[in-house]
């Protein structure tokens, strides 16, 4: 990569950098996508230093909500005791028309797949509050606010980034390994290789209006998107003591007009919200887009979240998958530090999440085109279908059973080189009980690479298969199913293999998961996608080769 440098506010510097500091990983932007990511790397025991370019946190939210796959990966990163603080349960997310008839509706699960309610109603200033004080338990994670990247230049095995003080105009000179751009839909890291987009041609502007009711208030729905033709509009949950009306622009409003303080209370009065009520706490504009990013990676240089890809709100589904990217190219980045794996790992990065965000993108932007109908006759057509597709228990499908699947990747293979199913398949999180703890699967075992099992781990594999998942940090865990004495705390992790573990299956949920696939072990990644399966002991070697070969050269020639 060629040297890319830019002038912060356009203005040219004289100021010399001063002397040059390390990381093994250096973030750009430290929002939800970019937190999660420095913690997970710091947790690994890695250098991350954080260049965010405001100096204070941004104090007024912008994603209202967080699915239960996201749930499980801040629950990782150690933050879960905030989520009572800052979020409630979804409850539902429902769309109806003008005259109350409901088109589509979906019931929150508060406990599902992933041991996590499928949707929390999340306030973001104390989402990301919550990030930021379990990041400063990790001497090794540090965080320069106020500092905005100008330069960034590929020397060999490192990666050079020149930042500009707020304020000052003073330059410093950051060296890392790679750096990972996690710094919005206006990226800078990104314009340093400027990768093409795919642009799925569906763009509105919509007015929001974050408000903080004086009384509380019940409401029948507690996330509405409600498809009006004369005015589109939503009414959703921003936490708790938090609501957020959206109010789409109508063709021949214009955008000036339209993003005043006047304009919010005029539209909020539509909703029964007033200064005589309500504080509004923040109005602005903003144009939704649905983009995609081809290339998620230049040489030593990454991007992640908004910086690759951009979609709807209709879904809840943007901060969700900057999440995934996150927990996806964290464990990667981790290996590929170590030696433990060859740098071709992280083009497992792009082709793993990009299929995925386009299927959320392309669920959003379906659900978005529903809702925001401004012709009374096709509005009338879509209330038709839809509602004869609920009545017969059809219409669209949970987010979460859209997103549960890879499509290619870091994933067993068969002699063809094809992904062998389940492989791909988001692995469940529930209860599992081992002496007197009981609790969910992460809590009690960690993350990390985990191959659950039916089978007594002690002479499950041999010594080079141990090795392997030794050196990759993971563990055998046996299942044993519910109402059977849980083993003291630590099982066979205490003096045994690997930090092996045996646990009582409490919910039934592992064990019934493993029937379902016909597998007698399972091999779970740290971002709890399945790596694969095998239904007979005989069949591991094969596995554990196949994580071998898709790791190489390093741990080949190990």
């Amino acid at each position: 990569m060629s040297d890319f440098d830019t002038n912060a506010g356009g203005a040219a510097r004289a100021t010399t950098p001063n002397a040059e500091e390390t990381a093994d990983v250096l973030i750009v932007g430290y929002g939800p996508v970019g937190q999660v990511l420095a913690i997970q790397l710091a947790q690994r025991g890695w250098q991350v230093t954080v260049v965010e370019r405001w100096p204070e946190p941004y104090r007024l939210p912008r994603a209202v909500a967080f699915d239960g796959e996201a749930a499980r990966i801040l629950a990782a990163v150690g933050i879960s005791d905030s989520f009572d603080r800052i979020g409630e349960s979804s409850r539902d997310y429902t769309v109806t028309n003008l005259a109350g008839d409901i088109l589509f509706r979906l019931d929150v699960d508060d406990l599902r797949r992933n041991g996590w309610p499928d949707s929390t109603s999340m306030y973001q200033p104390g989402l990301e509050a919550a990030l930021a004080e379990r990041a400063g338990d990790f001497p090794n994670l540090r965080v320069l606010r106020g500092q905005e990247a100008v330069r960034l230049e590929e020397r060999g095995d490192t990666v050079e980034l020149t930042t500009v003080e707020h304020g000052t105009g003073n330059r410093r000179l950051l060296r890392a390994r790679w750096v990972v751009g996690c710094d919005g839909a206006n990226s800078f890291v990104r314009g340093t290789f400027e990768p093409d987009f795919t642009d799925f041609g569906f763009q509105h502007e919509w007015l929001v209006c974050d408000v903080v009711l004086h009384e509380p208030r019940e409401f029948e729905h507690n996330n509405l998107q409600l498809a009006d033709p004369i005015r589109p509009r939503v009414a959703v949950s921003a936490g708790p003591g938090h609501r957020r009306w959206e109010f789409m622009r109508m063709p021949g409003e214009s955008s000036e007009e339209f993003n005043t303080e006047e304009t919010a209370w005029r539209m909020l009065e539509l909703c029964d919200v007033r200064p005589e009520n309500a504080t509004l706490d923040r109005f602005t504009s903003y144009v939704f887009q649905a983009r995609l990013a081809h290339r998620w990676r230049s040489g030593r240089v990454l991007l992640a979240g908004d910086a690759v890809h951009l979609m709807p709100p209709f879904a809840g589904q943007g901060m969700c998958s900057g999440l995934r990217d996150a927990a996806n190219l964290a464990w990667k980045l981790d290996l590929v530090l170590r030696d433990g794996a060859d740098q071709r790992l992280l083009d497992s990065y792009d082709a793993e999440r990009r299929p995925h965000v386009k299927n959320a993108i392309t669920m959003s932007v379906n659900l978005g085109r529903a809702i925001c109908m401004t012709d009374p006759k096709a509005a009338a057509d879509r209330d038709t279908v839809m509602m004869a597709s609920r009545q017969r228990g059809l219409g669209l499908a949970r987010p979460q059973t859209v997103l549960e699947t890879l499509v290619d990747g870091f994933l067993h293979r068969d002699g063809a080189g094809k992904p062998v199913a389940p492989a791909g398949k988001l692995g469940p999180q529930a209860r599992v009980a081992e002496g007197e703890v009981t609790d969910r699967f992460d809590s009690v075992v960690g993350t990390g690479f985990v191959l659950l099992t039916t089978e007594e781990p002690d002479g499950l594999l041999d010594a080079g298969q141990r090795e392997l998942l030794d050196s990759l940090g993971g563990r055998v865990v046996r299942l044993l199913p519910a109402g059977t004495t849980p083993p003291r705390r630590g099982g066979v992790g205490e003096g045994g293999e690997g930090g092996d573990r045996v646990v009582v299956d409490v919910d039934g949920v592992y064990l019934s998961f493993l029937a379902e696939l016909s597998a007698s072990a399972v091999l779970v990644r740290p971002d709890f996608y399945v790596f694969g399966a095998v239904r007979e002991r005989s069949q591991l070697p094969a596995l554990l080769s196949s994580l071998r070969e898709q790791l190489s050269p390093a741990v080949v020639a190990a």
